[in-house]
């Protein structure tokens, strides 16, 4: 497995890590931290499968860009609920976005993908 595959499995099992933490705090805290628990917990099996199936270049870019959507929409909301105050404006719609196109870009890759056609 490449070193950038290898990065991506991680990340996805610190999301999964990350996710189980913020679910236990959002149990005991108002707000919406379990939003970025559950986001984190959606998104953990899919980087470490993303990590193992590579279609090229076009999935591995949609897979960082739902690293770096994640990381953005989730931070916002952990800032929200620890800080009391946002990352930075329209950080989790960002994310949002860039989740949303992250996958976009995973599903063109797949249509796209010279690998494994005969």
């Amino acid at each position: 497995m490449p070193q950038t595959d290898r990065i991506l499995f991680c990340l996805g099992a610190l999301c999964g890590a990350l996710g189980v933490a913020l679910s236990a705090m959002a149990a005991h805290r108002e707000g919406s931290l379990g939003t970025a628990a559950n986001m984190l917990l959606f998104h953990a099996p899919a980087l470490m499968v993303l990590a193992g199936h590579q279609f090229g270049l076009l999935q591995r870019a949609g897979a960082w860009v739902l690293v770096i959507g994640m990381a953005l929409f989730c931070a916002d909301i952990a800032a929200r609920s620890f800080l009391g105050d946002r990352l930075f404006p329209m950080a989790a719609p960002a994310g949002g976005l860039l989740l949303i196109g992250g996958w976009l870009l995973v599903a063109v890759s797949a249509l796209v993908s010279r690998r494994g056609s005969a």
